[in-house]
């Protein structure tokens, strides 16, 4: 069974709303960051950060993440409205583990939303159901 992740920005996030463009952009400069640390490094960090390539089916609802090799697979990442702990609706990206999913996608999946999370100042709901607050609260 397919498991989710939502990214929800709440009151107090950077961004009100989000475009699936920006969430593409989002992973192409993590993608940068972790290539110039591995050049700092004298390694592929950026090979091993992000062994994925950004794939897309034409439609603007959601794209996804396919790997390169065996250890990965397959993450889905697409933007919509859901109903947050206030009771509101409000953007968010959903990241979706598909059944064929790995051990080491459930992992970078993870790192990825908590990235994406902490740059959007946002509220996430991780793939156990627990919640992690980034935004700040009053």
């Amino acid at each position: 069974m397919s498991q989710s992740a939502y990214i929800k920005l709440v009151q107090g996030s950077t961004n009100q709303e989000i475009t699936l463009q920006d969430v593409r952009n989002r992973l192409l400069h993590y993608r940068e960051q972790t290539a110039l640390t591995g050049a700092q490094l004298d390694w592929d960090y950026a090979g091993a950060a992000f062994p994925y390539t950004i794939e897309s089916r034409g439609d603007e609802r959601w794209f996804y993440l396919q790997g390169v090799n065996p250890n990965y697979k397959h993450i889905i990442l697409g933007t919509g409205e859901t109903t947050s702990n206030s009771g509101q609706e409000v953007p968010c990206i959903q990241v979706v583990l598909p059944d064929e999913a790995t051990h080491g996608d459930k992992a970078k999946a993870n790192e990825l939303c908590k990235y994406i999370a902490k740059t959007l100042q946002a509220e996430l709901t991780m793939f156990n159901g627990r919640t992690v607050y980034y935004n700040p609260r009053k």
